[in-house]
């Protein structure tokens, strides 16, 4: 086993910390263009024309949305955050999982086992490569020299793994602004982005086994450093600007030691201390190239695996990927600084938000709480179109949440007898959103009846569901959630590919959107298969 840890350099007043890493390809199924395409756009459209509605009349609005929502109020508490151990035990079930059920390909695996045997990949010549790494050499501060080594990375990359690149490309779409925007300010080249494809798969909370934590995988100590705040609430490594801007700082003053971008990319995975051995050991060489093979096991593969998916980003379309917008970019979206504590359940009631979408805008809240806490300046991402409604509506979503903070030691209300309670078995595609939309209840009070410490759901397990009203129909329910609307004109079969998601599909046809997709095939959640037939009105 590797030695993890190495002693600070003599020479630096500085506490360096272990980075390990997640695998590039390992991709999250709820990325943004699977998480935001489970807004329901008609039941949005509602609550926006009727206003947000609350127990007791908070706002205006009919009488019957006024009961079915304080149904759901009187029918919620909020756990004992009081409670030390099981505050730190969430804590803990909560860093293992993420959106994604799937994070078992971790960098440490992938960049340690990288194979640099040939691979036959006809599709990219030799002297193709060479041309155009010659290209990115121009224009990059980092070596991109080619080598047969990294050529075959490339080629094994290109021919295994289309479809998890793919996703990385879209979800790039979202994060890759702000990373530029941040690298900028701090006079870092702006390939450094690229970083976090190895780092983390571009999760905001991945975390590796040793700890390392977010999307550029910072340990505890060396966040804390970088003034990153973690607590019981909050672990700011997992905030993708504010954690930007510390691995922008501890890049910058990783090249200012080493003058090198490779090196510091290599001291930044596996500390200085490393770099500094296997440059002595070397004989004194300080290209990367010369002294890999003194370097850590995972660190010798890991410039590999950065140039690798640089190529591949800045030459995506010539081999055939394509480069989707986003449905949210960052820059529609904005920041409101938090008065009171709330949560992003609370948040979701009353702007209509998918609870999906909230977290996806919001990773750093590792509870789904944001707490309110004198001097310190906690914010709220919204979508632009919904930062008007919380803002015109504050004193009424903030009275709304303190209302059912105030309950949180009572116990817990009785929603129905016994004989309403159902069990539901999860399905393939299922995520706590969707199952509480399917009953009309909260994502908070299904984790609260099954002793659930976060969102990872198992196929096959089951969940115990008070529905809102009494003796429903698991069947009737969905089917009245899944309604096929009919199409009107010629209709076109297409056959899902592996890779597609809906808004891809939807990117294909003029003036078809996702819930178009949704509406005419009778699709509730956004899980596609490959070989499903979808029918599209021809435009």
């Amino acid at each position: 086993m590797i030695f993890r840890f190495f002693i600070a350099l003599c020479f630096v007043n500085i506490s360096f910390c272990f980075s390990q890493t997640q695998d590039s390809i390992a991709v999250p199924n709820t990325v943004i263009k699977d998480t935001i395409n489970t807004q329901n756009p008609t039941i949005t459209k509602t609550k926006v024309e009727q206003g947000l509605v609350f127990k007791d009349s908070l706002i205006e609005s009919n009488t019957e949305n006024v009961k079915a929502i304080a149904a759901v109020t009187d029918s919620t508490t909020i756990s004992n955050l009081k409670d030390d151990d099981y505050v730190l035990q969430f804590d803990k079930a909560w860093f293992e999982e993420l959106y994604s059920n799937h994070l078992f390909d971790t960098i440490y695996k992938s960049v340690t086992d990288l194979d640099y045997q040939p691979v036959y990949y006809p599709e990219l010549s030799t002297d193709t490569l060479k041309a155009r790494l010659k290209a990115l050499d121009a224009k990059t501060p980092f070596n991109v020299a080619y080598n047969p080594s990294l050529e075959n990375v490339i080629k094994s990359y290109l021919k295994n793994r289309q479809n998890s690149i793919q996703k990385l490309l879209t979800l790039s779409a979202f994060y890759f602004p702000m990373f530029e925007a941040e690298l900028d300010k701090h006079n870092i080249p702006l390939e450094i982005k690229y970083l976090a494809i190895v780092e983390s798969a571009l999760k905001p909370r991945a975390r590796s086994r040793v700890g390392a934590t977010g999307l550029w995988q910072f340990m505890f100590a060396t966040g804390k450093e970088y003034g990153l705040d973690v607590s019981s609430y909050v672990d700011e490594r997992s905030d993708p600007i504010k954690s930007t801007e510390a691995a922008a700082k501890y890049l910058s003053k990783l090249y200012k030691i080493f003058g090198d971008w490779d090196l510091a990319l290599a001291a930044y995975n596996s500390g200085p201390g490393n770099v500094g051995k296997a440059i002595r050991r070397s004989g004194g060489y300080r290209n990367y190239w010369n002294i890999r093979h003194n370097l850590p096991r995972e660190t010798a593969g890991y410039l590999p695996a950065f140039l690798a998916n640089m190529y591949i980003f800045e030459y995506a379309e010539a081999h055939g990927f394509k480069k989707y917008k986003p449905e949210l970019a960052y820059f529609e979206t904005d920041t409101i600084r938090i008065k009171q504590m709330i949560t992003l359940d609370q948040v979701s009631e009353a702007t209509g938000t998918p609870i999906e979408e909230l977290q996806f805008l919001n990773p750093s809240y590792k509870l789904d709480i944001i707490p309110f806490v004198k001097g310190e300046k906690y914010v709220l991402r919204l979508p632009r179109d919904v930062v008007g409604k919380f803002v015109n509506n504050e004193d009424r979503i903030y009275a709304f949440a303190k209302a059912e903070f105030d309950k949180r030691e009572k116990p817990m209300p009785q929603l129905s007898n016994a004989k309403a309670k159902i069990t539901y078995r999860v399905k393939s595609g299922d995520y706590l959103g969707k199952i509480s939309r399917l009953y009309g209840v909260r994502v908070s009070n299904i984790k609260r009846w099954n002793g659930l410490r976060g969102n990872n759901l198992k196929i096959g397990q089951r969940l115990i569901i008070y529905p809102r009203t009494p003796n429903v129909n698991r069947s009737s329910s969905a089917k009245a959630l899944v309604k096929v609307k009919p199409i009107s004109g010629e209709v076109i079969n297409y056959t899902v590919k592996n890779g597609d998601s809906l808004w891809s599909i939807a990117q294909k046809f003029s003036g078809v959107s996702v819930q178009n997709i949704k509406d005419w095939n009778g699709i509730s959640g956004t899980n596609l298969k490959p070989g499903k037939t979808l029918k599209i009105a021809k435009g």
